[in-house]
């Protein structure tokens, strides 16, 4: 379905699960658990798994907070981008790391849910690709002091909301970490 040709394969984003970020986040030992497990059947399927990382003056890169947790390793032969931005293709590399592999489709987990999530989520949409959200492998910290909604809030109305996108010639789906294929033509 997607709309960019020739690009037929699925890649799982791993987005800026890093340990500053999900430190207390609601769920984090089942959302890293589930991102785990596709991490791994996405190696067992050699699906490309891609790793993303954000900096900013508040995660300074290459501080204790800006490194990966330690339950989720990536391999030396895994793309590793770096970003500034929420949408995890703003002045990176990620378009060209998918380019060069074939990639239509992208599985979408990680931190922040309402912020760089749903960033990438919508970046990648009108970019072309199908999107499909994994509804229990996301996760995002309690900002309810500043008025947003509390986390497990945010993370419902973003994989409801998420489930109901469309738009000419791309899909885009929620599912859980159970329910995900990596097939290009899947919803899944």
């Amino acid at each position: 379905m997607t709309t960019l040709p020739d690009r037929p394969n699925t890649a799982l984003l791993v987005i800026d699960v890093q340990r500053g970020l999900v430190a207390g986040a609601p769920r984090r030992d089942e959302v890293i658990a589930n991102i785990r497990t596709l991490v791994d059947a996405a190696r067992a399927r050699d699906v490309p798994v891609v790793w993303v990382q954000h900096s900013d003056d508040d995660l300074e890169q290459g501080s204790e907070d800006w490194e990966y947790v330690e339950e989720l390793v990536r391999l030396d032969t895994e793309p590793l981008v770096h970003k500034t931005y929420q949408d995890s293709f703003e002045d990176t590399v990620l378009e060209s790391v998918l380019a060069h592999h074939g990639v239509g489709r992208v599985v979408v987990t990680g931190a922040q849910t309402d912020a760089c999530i749903r960033s990438t989520l919508h970046g990648a949409f009108v970019r072309g690709y199908d999107v499909t959200l994994v509804g229990d492998a996301h996760t995002t910290e309690d900002l309810s002091t500043y008025g947003a909604p509390a986390p497990e809030q945010v993370i419902a109305h973003t994989n409801l909301y998420w489930s109901w996108q469309s738009a000419p010639g791309r899909g885009a789906s929620t599912v859980d970490t159970v329910k995900v294929t990596f097939e290009a033509a899947d919803a899944g």
